[in-house]
């Protein structure tokens, strides 16, 4: 990430936790066919704590895996959490994506995931790593879209909680709402082939595990995380906000209702 802008989620081990959550509960639906060939080379930009990278190594066991992240706070978790699950395939390195101390076409293949939307300059970005590709080499990108969100019981509260993160989001540079924006971001940084997924999250009361592990554990959870930052702005007030994570739990009981969609996009450079 760009140091000209924070992580508005924050590197605490609730965060930590939360991001473990997030990818346990989506690997079947993100990560599925995410596979590399033995002998390549694959950048991941932006690994974070190596919730992804795990996922990532193991359905790759052939391929080296270069994972870049500008925190060595994150790099230390990442680090252990790749020593713990027993993978091998993995170098990490301290950088920032904007400034990569890599050669030009040197990989073959490019993922990254829930990076773009932290980034003040997404599709400077995407020109740098275009680089980094060698000829006929793929980008694969996932990004959420908060605006994607829906409910039932529907609750005001819940959606200005929602709002109130992606206002804090966009004073930090980032843009919350990214995903709708990925097929037009690889079409105008030079990028080719482009194909775009829709990867709907859909929970409901036959879905105790998804809902404990997706509604709550991530989703809810990631709201409440930024309460008090959103309440220190001026974006919302902490009792509306508290209203909202409660909603959102609601929503994850029996009768309840949650739905999100990622977007996937792969590309050629």
């Amino acid at each position: 990430m760009n140091d000209t802008q924070s992580y508005v989620h924050g590197y605490d081990l609730t965060e930590a936790s939360r991001l473990a959550d997030q990818a346990s509960a989506l690997q079947p639906l993100l990560h599925a066919d995410v596979a590399y060939p033995p002998g390549c080379r694959v950048l991941e930009a932006g690994c974070g704590t190596g919730a992804q990278t795990v996922s990532l190594a193991r359905n790759s066991p052939g391929a080296e895996i270069v994972s870049v992240d500008r925190s060595p706070q994150s790099l230390a978790a990442a680090r252990t959490r790749i020593a713990a699950a027993g993978v091998t395939n993995v170098r990490f390195l301290e950088a920032d994506i904007m400034d990569l101390p890599l050669a030009d076409a040197s990989f073959d293949h490019v993922f990254l995931c829930f990076v773009l939307e932290h980034l003040a300059n997404p599709a400077e970005a995407l020109r740098r790593l275009r680089r980094l590709l060698r000829p006929g080499g793929t980008l694969t990108v996932i990004e959420g879209d908060h605006g994607s969100t829906f409910f039932h019981p529907e609750d005001e509260a819940a959606r200005d909680a929602i709002a109130a993160l992606v206002a804090l989001q966009r004073a930090s540079g980032g843009d919350a709402n990214i995903g709708r924006r990925l097929y037009p971001l690889l079409r105008e940084t030079g990028f080719g082939d482009v194909r775009t997924i829709p990867l709907l999250v859909y929970v409901d009361g036959s879905m105790p595990d998804r809902a404990e592990g997706f509604t709550r554990r991530t989703f809810a959870a990631m709201i409440d995380g930024a309460g008090p930052a959103a309440v220190t702005a001026g974006l919302i007030d902490r009792d509306r906000h508290a209203a909202g994570v409660r909603a959102l739990h609601r929503a994850a009981e029996p009768d309840g209702i949650f739905s999100y969609t990622f977007f996937k996009a792969v590309a050629k450079g």
